[in-house]
């Protein structure tokens, strides 16, 4: 039996979502600010996913095992505890680029931040721009449409 990925894109709204989601003022605004940027960065609309994650333009993936599904290309989570971005793809580029990300942890599939100011802004942009410029060229990817860069000229 082919296993259901549990997160797909939903039409829930974003803007409800953390006006009911986040208890946190800062969170809230942290999660506003995020949107902008990542929006910024990626040339795509925030979209939900699964009940929690706020992704932005997406990339379908396929396994050697046969399992397969869609994701969005970057994203975060304004969980209660801290920040689940969902940003980072494994080159020697990122991984350099975490020298000066400032103060998170890092998960399997995401990295942790409690708060903005806890991290170099920056770098973020950098981080997404390159996990997005990686998906592209591994993945089926809605980022290589015409209308979205991948290089940052644009975004």
């Amino acid at each position: 039996m082919a296993k259901t990925n549990k997160t797909t894109e939903t039409v829930k709204d974003v803007t409800e979502f953390i006006h009911s989601f986040v208890d946190n003022e800062l969170k809230k605004e942290d999660s506003f600010k995020l949107i902008e940027l990542m929006r910024t960065w990626s040339g795509y609309e925030p979209k939900m996913w699964g009940p929690t994650i706020i992704g932005f333009g997406s990339y379908h993936y396929k396994y050697a095992s046969g399992h397969e599904g869609d994701c969005p290309l970057i994203g975060f989570s304004p969980r209660k505890a801290e920040f689940s971005l969902y940003v980072f793809s494994p080159t020697p580029e990122n991984e350099h680029l975490l020298d000066g990300l400032g103060k998170f942890k890092m998960g399997k599939a995401c990295m942790y931040v409690k708060k903005l100011t806890d991290i170099n802004i920056s770098v973020l942009e950098q981080l997404c721009k390159t996990t997005i410029q990686y998906i592209s060229e591994h993945h089926e990817c809605s980022c290589r449409d015409t209308q979205h860069s991948i290089t940052g000229d644009n975004v």
